[in-house]
């Protein structure tokens, strides 16, 4: 579910109502996390299409022996393990929306066999010489900058522009504001539901320590937090000690983020090494290389 009050995720609301109804091709930029593929997801739903299929394909993860069957189909024979005749994927999304995702990692010189489908509209499967006409609306997403797309030592500008109709960037959940309570809450209710669980309550520490948060892994860590909080949770409410980032993600803080301010800068970094430590105030303490007295002191001054 797409869910945001934010300006911009108000802003991403409009444009896809806006180019749902159309056949233009999108491109969708945002870092990982942040829920392209639910984007890409609402736009097949408010198409025309919607009653047709959605098939989505990671396309950074084919290899490239891969690449041309998974997408374009085969014959039987075709190669050793091709045992029967197999629609690719274009094919399956006729008259839908196919979804490429991660299409920023396509090697050069097979970007120009997707150009040349996606300009002629039709495929030819491994194997054969017949031409097949696909009918598909097309959606991309990619975590790489528009920047390093129109690089055209790594991407080809004239694919940049057939896959670019119309654009939409999805602001990582640190830009969000107080989209970061509303998900947090909806994922509450969530995992309640599926665990069991009476709806839990989230306390103001809780949610300052959301807020203060520079999720580098957006609403994807988000989600996997919330869901270890519910699981672990022994009370009616969620407050900061039970909220634990992972560390996978703690180590990438990402860059841009806007805590130029020191005490915002020692406010996130007792946050990690307290979520590094599990909670354990005398092990961060000394990590910190400061006394639990002191620390205790800073958790009472930034209300942790």
């Amino acid at each position: 579910e797409l869910l945001g009050a934010s300006e911009a995720m108000q802003d991403i609301f409009y444009k896809i109502q806006k180019v749902a109804p159309t056949d233009a091709n999108i491109l969708i930029l945002g870092e990982n996390g942040t829920g392209k593929e639910l984007i890409a997801r609402a736009i097949h739903q408010c198409s025309l299409r919607a009653q047709k299929p959605f098939v989505k394909v990671d396309v950074g993860a084919l290899t490239e022996s891969l690449f041309e069957s998974e997408l374009f189909g085969h014959r039987k024979g075709a190669f050793t393990d091709a045992r029967e005749d197999r629609r690719g994927r274009f094919e399956e999304a006729g008259s839908g929306t196919l979804f490429l995702d991660e299409i920023g990692n396509i090697p050069l010189h097979l970007q120009a066999k997707l150009l040349s489908v996606l300009q002629n509209r039709q495929v030819t499967r491994l194997g054969s010489n017949e031409a097949i006409p696909v009918d598909i609306r097309l959606v991309c997403a990619t975590n790489c900058p528009l920047s390093e797309l129109a690089n055209e030592a790594h991407f080809r500008k004239d694919l940049v522009y057939r896959i670019n109709t119309v654009e939409i960037t999805v602001p990582p959940l640190r830009q969000r504001g107080s989209d970061i309570s509303l998900l947090a809450r909806h994922f509450i209710r969530t995992y309640c539901a599926k665990y069991l669980k009476p709806v839990l309550d989230l306390d103001a520490s809780g949610e300052e320590k959301l807020r203060a948060y520079p999720f580098p892994g957006n609403v994807r860590e988000l989600q996997y937090a919330i869901e270890r909080a519910v699981i672990m949770a022994d009370g009616p409410v969620l407050s900061a000690r039970d909220l634990l980032f992972s560390p996978i993600e703690a180590a990438q803080v990402p860059a841009g983020t806007d805590d130029t301010h020191l005490g915002n800068l020692e406010k996130n970094t007792i946050l990690r090494v307290i979520e590094k430590h599990n909670g354990n105030i005398s092990k961060a303490a000394r990590d910190l290389g400061i006394t639990r007295t002191a620390l205790y002191r800073r958790l009472n001054k930034y209300d942790l």
